[in-house]
């Protein structure tokens, strides 16, 4: 008779503990409800917000024509050089009065066909100015001997389009020598060691010039080949 009276006692006592598992399980999940408004408050910024915001490297990469000479360069494309895309480069050198001495020379070494049919290159292209720093004997010499001239020529020839923050570094010519351009995407330069005259390092005039075969850098010294 009392083994009965002993389940009876110990089936209320499980009961009590099966019913009280979802009052805790409610209460773990009150309190992860009351922490989720805290997430909330503090908003995270998205992959898209990061990689949408510009960088200080793209924001100072040129696009357009550089230098301070444009205007006196390419007085008839009003400044904006890209209207000349569509022509040669030999025509756009030979159709320009300060490019003068360069069109002379080019045509002296017969180095037309060779700069028109050059497809992606990149031009220095040499001002009046920069022939006259020489003095008045050189270029009559230069324009006398074919081999040496063509290779001062070549050597303002460097393969492929480039931009003016790809022009900055080492190149290996068309004439096969190298050339270091240094200084900043925005204004290049070549040191007094790599010009003709000595007298001072080569800048640009106006760069980044788009014509249909070459982009064009019209500078003011004249390069020294290596050697």
């Amino acid at each position: 008779m009392m083994a009965p009276r002993q389940t009876r006692a110990v089936v209320p006592s499980r009961i009590g503990g099966l019913l009280a598992v979802p009052v805790l399980l409610a209460g773990l999940a009150g309190c992860s409800g009351s922490d989720e408004p805290t997430a909330r408050a503090t908003p995270s910024v998205t992959a898209a917000e990061t990689s949408a915001a510009p960088t200080p490297e793209a924001a100072a990469t040129p696009t357009g024509p550089i230098g301070p000479g444009c205007e006196q360069v390419f007085p008839a494309a009003g400044g904006a050089p890209a209207d000349l895309a569509t022509q040669p480069v030999s025509a756009v050198v030979g159709a320009n009065p300060q490019l003068s001495t360069l069109t002379a020379a080019v045509g002296a070494a017969n180095l037309v066909d060779v700069l028109n049919t050059r497809e992606e290159v990149t031009v220095l292209a040499p001002t009046n100015a920069a022939f006259d720093a020489l003095g008045p004997d050189a270029l009559p010499a230069l324009l006398g001997d074919v081999p040496r001239l063509t290779s001062l020529l070549t050597h303002h020839v460097l393969p492929g389009r480039l931009a003016p923050a790809d022009l900055v570094g080492e190149h290996v010519t068309l004439n096969g020598d190298p050339v270091t351009v240094a200084g900043t995407a925005e204004a290049p330069t070549v040191a007094v060691e790599g010009t003709l005259a000595g007298a001072a390092p080569a800048t640009v005039v106006c760069g980044n010039v788009p014509t249909a075969n070459a982009t064009v850098y019209v500078i003011d010294q004249v390069l020294a080949p290596a050697g």
